[in-house]
């Protein structure tokens, strides 16, 4: 489980990665989240390396989503 600050950062990364994606395109930003709430699962804790994985996994988003 993590803690609020994690959570906190998380979503704010979130909301950084995904600022120009379409407000409806829930798929894409939730296949970010989601690597981004595994990364932090690993025990990565660096604001760099986390930003780094978000904006991977937007890059990785299947094409169907966008």
């Amino acid at each position: 489980m993590l803690n609020s600050e994690t959570t906190a950062l998380l979503r704010a990364l979130l909301q950084e990665i995904c600022e120009e994606v379409g407000q409806y395109e829930n798929g894409t930003r939730a296949h970010v989240a989601a690597k981004l709430l595994e990364a932090a699962a690993r025990g990565e804790q660096t604001i760099e390396n986390l930003k780094a994985t978000g904006r991977e996994a937007l890059r990785r988003t299947p094409t169907m989503w966008r």
